[in-house]
C-alpha cells in the first residue's frame, strides 16, 4: 500500500572525493599560476636585460654574437638593425638582436 503524504527522501550531497584537489578547475589554475611563475616571469625580465643591454652599446664595445663571433663595434646608428663589427682583420655586417653578451669598451679602438 501507498501512502501520499510520505515525505520526499532526503538527498544529501557527498563531497567529491579528493577535496578541491580532484576538481578539474583547480587544477587548471594551478597550470596556469605554475605558467606565469615558471616560464613567463623569466622569459620577461630576460628580453628587458637584453633591450637595455643593447640600448647601452656604443662604438668601440667589444661584444659577442648568437654564432660566437667576437668583435668591436665599428659602425652604429640608432634606429637601425644593422651593425658593422671588426673581428681580427675582418668587418662583418650583423643584426643588433645577434648581439648576446657585450664584454666591456676595447681600449685599441679609442
Amino acid at each position: 500500500m501507498m501512502l501520499f503524504a510520505q515525505d520526499a527522501p532526503i538527498k544529501t550531497e557527498t563531497p567529491a572525493p579528493g577535496g578541491p584537489l580532484g576538481n578539474p578547475m583547480f587544477l587548471f589554475v594551478m597550470v596556469g599560476i605554475f605558467f606565469v611563475v615558471m616560464i613567463w616571469l623569466p622569459s620577461r625580465k630576460q628580453r628587458k636585460e637584453q633591450a637595455t643591454m643593447l640600448a647601452s652599446i656604443k662604438v668601440g664595445t667589444k661584444v659577442v654574437t648568437a654564432s660566437g663571433i667576437i668583435g668591436t663595434i665599428l659602425k652604429l646608428k640608432d634606429g637601425e638593425d644593422e651593425i658593422v663589427i671588426k673581428s681580427e682583420d675582418a668587418k662583418l655586417k650583423v643584426t643588433r638582436a645577434s648581439i648576446v653578451r657585450v664584454l666591456g669598451i676595447d681600449e685599441e679602438t679609442k
